[in-house]
């Protein structure tokens, strides 16, 4: 027996003592391979999952070194038939391969027979598939490329893509690197690491710069390309970020969204548009068969709605390339996303990039509001598909979000209160005196307070969902969540990615998630922070009074709520900050509709 932090069982899950002194390096090992499953206080659950171990063997990882971690950090011997099961499922990748012969066309080869014959016998399999050619190869239709791949992996047989790519229409373009800037080296092994494939996915924190890791595969792939962004405001970043970084022209690079209609060299386009139903069509859909694309870019790939991956499965000869800073699905479909984009190519864990000093340190902290009497009974009663709502939204987290904002306030720390539901931001809104940031924000509005944000004239902005994704708010340093989608992984991380980019002054950056207790929002809250403890992001848990009791002014006095290493945000001695509202702090009656906090 060694004295490592880890416990293996024979059921696939890996139980990691958060308290070892070796947790956070084996943490980094086992990431690769392993999925989070809980994280409580004390000790974490990992599992092994086909699709885990399938996605490390595509990123360059054999069944040799996964074994060897688990060797290495185990606590006790590892049950000798789990090291076997993991070199056995390894080993189905790559038996099946997909590949071009000058004769026949597409083909699917392998290199074990009896696994073709197998497959062969499958319903799903039988129509995806073209007339044998001999005991080993199999002759595939080019359109069946895509849906083929997604049958085989769920029948356990995952197919490596070897096919290669269409070259698509030429059209060079070529990086600015110079006057301080140049890619960084987890970016250029990225970039290799996708080229290398063809198709694939990289993994990389949110403000590690993965629109310059598409902006340099587009250089290498010197062709016409389509980008798929989650909005509008995304997409004119993008754009920004191109005609900023690239040689590419005004007239090179287009917008194909509701608001334009450009196809140009390079186009970027929105999921919304593209998934746009009428009649029961996606007119919009051509657009990925209007041009000769010599790459398709997949911004946040963990998006991608299901009409763009029925589209994907038909233009398997493109390069794809999918960014995202948590290869997550709620919906379940990471098998989709690695048979139709492909498997995942590169993953660099957050830390490492924070401790290269690339992203801002972060420190996570849960409030916990108690609700009163009337909230808790209004919490009892409500309809089972109410109650979330009716916790997120408690009237009670309105002082500890003043408190929070006026701290941050205190020292200058830009800030974001990020919600789910409207009615409670708009109230937040008002009573915070700052700008409110929807879904039914006009596009030209939403830029303009964006802007305002980055330059200091708004220091607290109210935003809803609309911001998780590819927003650059570059001086955002604190972030207070109100309310969530339930309990998503991704969104979490997605909103703590959004005060991540460093800071000139090296400051710490904040996440605050304001739970109500007792109530199903603290508990998706638990389900919310599993991305962010696996990447090494531990909670720490406060008393909404610990909170009150920090304001400048309480006659107990104030305490450290916010520190950034040694330095204290808000501290003894420092005066009280006016909100923008100029309103009261404190647990007082909160202006606008009382429904606000109620509604959905």
């Amino acid at each position: 027996m060694s004295e490592g932090p880890l416990i293996i069982q024979s059921d696939r899950t890996l139980l990691l003592e958060v308290d070892h002194p070796d947790a956070p390096a084996c943490r980094a090992a086992i990431a690769p391979f392993a999925e989070l499953e809980r994280s409580p206080e004390h000790v974490h659950t990992y599992r092994l999952t086909p699709l885990g171990l399938w996605n490390a063997r595509a990123a360059g990882h054999d069944a040799e070194q996964v074994v060897d971690a688990l060797l290495r950090w185990s606590r006790y011997p590892v049950p000798q038939a789990l090291l076997v099961d993991v070199a056995d499922v390894m080993a189905r990748y790559g038996r099946l391969v997909l590949e071009v012969d000058p004769v026949h066309g597409l083909i699917l080869r392998t290199t074990d027979q009896p696994v073709l014959e197998e497959i062969l016998r499958a319903k799903a399999i039988v129509p995806l598939v073209g007339p044998r050619i001999d005991a080993e190869v199999i002759s595939v239709p080019r359109e069946g490329r895509g849906r083929l791949k997604q049958a085989l992996l769920k029948v356990g047989w995952p197919a490596e893509d070897r096919a290669g790519y269409v070259d698509g229409a030429s059209h060079p373009m070529t990086l600015r690197e110079g006057d301080g800037f140049e890619l960084r080296p987890y970016q250029l092994e990225a970039v290799e690491a996708f080229m290398a494939a063809g198709s694939g996915v990289v993994v990389l924190p949110c403000g590690a710069g993965k629109t310059l890791v598409g902006a340099a595969a587009m250089a290498q792939a010197g062709a016409r390309t389509l980008i798929l962004v989650t909005n509008t405001v995304a997409a004119r970043q993008w754009r920004a970020e191109l005609l900023a970084r690239t040689s590419l022209t005004d007239e090179e690079v287009g917008e194909y969204s509701g608001l334009r209609k450009e196809i140009r060299p390079v186009t970027v386009s929105t999921y919304q548009i593209l998934t746009t139903r009428r009649g029961g069509l996606y007119p919009h859909m051509e657009l990925f068969s209007a041009e000769d694309w010599g790459l398709v870019v997949y911004d946040e790939v963990h998006l991608l709605p299901a009409p763009v991956f029925r589209m994907t499965a038909d233009i398997q000869s493109r390069r794809r390339l999918g960014l995202t800073a948590t290869l997550v699905r709620e919906d379940g479909r990471e098998g989709d996303v690695f048979s139709l984009i492909g498997p995942k190519r590169y993953d660099a864990p957050w830390r490492d990039i924070e401790a290269q000093g690339w992203i801002a340190p972060a420190r996570c902290t849960e409030v916990r509001v108690t609700l009163t009497d009337e909230e808790r009974m209004t919490y009892a009663v409500a309809e089972a598909e109410d109650r979330y709502r009716v916790g997120a939204c408690a009237r009670s987290k309105l002082a500890v979000v003043e408190a929070i904002c006026r701290a941050a306030l205190a020292r200058g720390e830009p800030t974001l209160v990020i919600g789910q539901y409207i009615n409670q931001l708009e109230v937040l809104a008002t009573t915070l005196g700052a700008p409110l940031v929807v879904g039914r924000t006009p596009v030209k509005e939403r830029q303009r307070l964006f802007e305002a944000f980055r330059q200091g004239e708004e220091p607290v902005l109210v935003v809803s969902k609309v911001a998780n994704f590819s927003i650059d708010l570059p001086e955002a340093s604190v972030a207070v969540q109100v309310s969530g989608t339930f309990g998503s992984r991704q969104e979490e991380a997605q909103r703590l990615g959004r005060i991540l980019r460093p800071k000139a002054d090296g400051r710490q950056a904040h996440f605050f998630a304001v739970v109500s207790r007792d109530t199903n929002d603290q508990e998706f809250a638990v389900r919310r922070q599993r991305f962010l403890a696996e990447q090494g992001y531990a909670y720490r848990i406060l008393d909404a009074e610990t909170v009150l009791r920090a304001t400048p002014g309480s006659p107990t006095g104030p305490t450290p709520v916010l520190e950034a290493g040694s330095e204290l945000i808000l501290g003894p001695g420092e005066p009280p900050t006016a909100l923008p509202g100029d309103r009261t702090l404190g647990p007082g009656p909160v202006e606008g509709p009382d429904s606000g906090w109620t509604s959905p």
